[in-house]
């Protein structure tokens, strides 16, 4: 292969697309800037998730996450299937790293219990569900064929569909996933219900069916990727944008729930969004924004995670953002403005560290 930028892998291995390295590292960049404004009293609309059902941009924001998350496993995993790696070891090696995904986020909840003063423990969460999907999309990709994989696919959607249908109501804490999550964790979820006591997981576990299905759908990009078959990439983006917009007519979009309308409607986004990161850096040798912080995607998101905990814990949050922002600029542009501009400075210092060990060949692998 002689694309432009499709990096050339140590032999027996598979090509690294800089479009996927660069499509994942502005995903992640887009996560710290979302997840860290100053104030969350002045978030500009589209920086905000749907309150519940609909969509803003923020909101496609981790299901491109996962998207990518299948598609690095077929570009990983599938050439080793064919060229007959020891489907043990490569099990194995599947199962560590989705444990330790996911123990990397239990950890770092445990660190923000403290640094919050929070009332209870937290369980799921974004790393915790990345791990999860990681490991079973991983399994799949290894033990099963293609067929098998859109059969999951399919399966996942259909069956977690009618399970919400089932439950009466996709209602905020009352519909099944929130009551199923609730009744296994207990307090150990994101939000509780002060008048209710019942509680809701925007990562829960019964909702990761729709974000397992959001990866699957990236497996089977992943391949289409490494075969050149963007025609198949552009075909499924409009097939899936239009089953989401159908679907959405009985069951809404909605991220807190990962509906099947969700993962159609964000997952035909990203198949479009996938094929022309493709084509302008693949093939026409555009540069890979973003890549720096693409190979070091985990370690850039657990690593902003500890650094705001640690400013909260000492308490040089509020100092540092008083000082450096709203203190001056509040009184000339408003609440929001010093809000966007902390978060834009935060992913901004990342950058840098991202950069530096990318300049020197500094990988963290989990």
């Amino acid at each position: 292969m002689n694309d432009a930028n499709t990096v050339a892998a140590p032999r027996g291995s598979a090509p690294r697309y800089a479009s996927v390295d660069a499509l994942r590292g502005l995903t992640v960049a887009a996560m710290l800037l979302v997840n860290n404004p100053g104030d969350w009293g002045h978030v500009y609309a589209p920086l905000e998730h749907a309150a519940w059902n609909g969509f803003t941009p923020t909101d496609l924001i981790f299901p491109m996450f996962l998207f990518i998350v299948g598609v690095s496993i077929a570009l990983a995993l599938m050439p080793r299937v064919e060229r007959g790696d020891n489907l043990g070891v490569l099990t194995k090696t599947v199962l560590v790293r989705g444990a330790r995904i996911l123990g990397l986020g239990l950890a770092l909840h445990l660190i923000a219990l403290f640094a919050f003063d929070l009332p209870h423990y937290r369980v799921p969460g974004v790393l915790q569900r990345i791990g999860l999907c990681f490991a079973v999309a991983g399994l799949i990709a290894l033990h099963a064929r293609p067929r098998t994989q859109w059969i999951a696919f399919c399966a996942l959607l259909v069956g977690y569909g009618v399970l919400l249908a089932a439950g009466g109501t996709l209602e905020p804490f009352v519909n099944i996933a929130s009551r199923i999550d609730h009744a296994l964790l207990g307090v150990h979820v994101y939000q509780l219900d002060p008048a209710t006591g019942r509680g809701h997981d925007p990562e829960g576990l019964v909702s990761t069916l729709g974000a397992l299905a959001t990866t699957l759908l990236g497996l089977r990009a992943g391949d289409w990727l490494r075969r050149g078959d963007r025609r198949s990439l552009l075909i499924a983006g409009a097939v899936a944008v239009a089953a989401g917009l159908a679907w959405s007519l009985w069951q809404p979009l909605n991220k807190n729930l990962w509906t099947p309308s969700y993962v159609l409607w964000t997952g035909g986004l990203s198949c479009w969004i996938l094929a022309l990161f493709h084509w302008l850096i693949d093939l026409r040798g555009w540069p890979p924004l973003g890549r720096a912080f693409g190979v070091n995607a985990i370690a850039a998101y657990a690593g902003s995670a500890f650094m705001l905990y640690a400013l909260v814990a000492f308490g040089w949050f509020d100092p540092l953002y008083q000082y450096a922002f709203a203190g001056w600029m509040t009184p000339r542009f408003g609440g929001y403005v010093p809000s966007l501009a902390y978060a834009v400075a935060f992913v901004l210092v990342w950058w840098i560290v991202v950069r530096v060990l990318d300049a020197r060949k500094i990988y963290f692998k989990i």
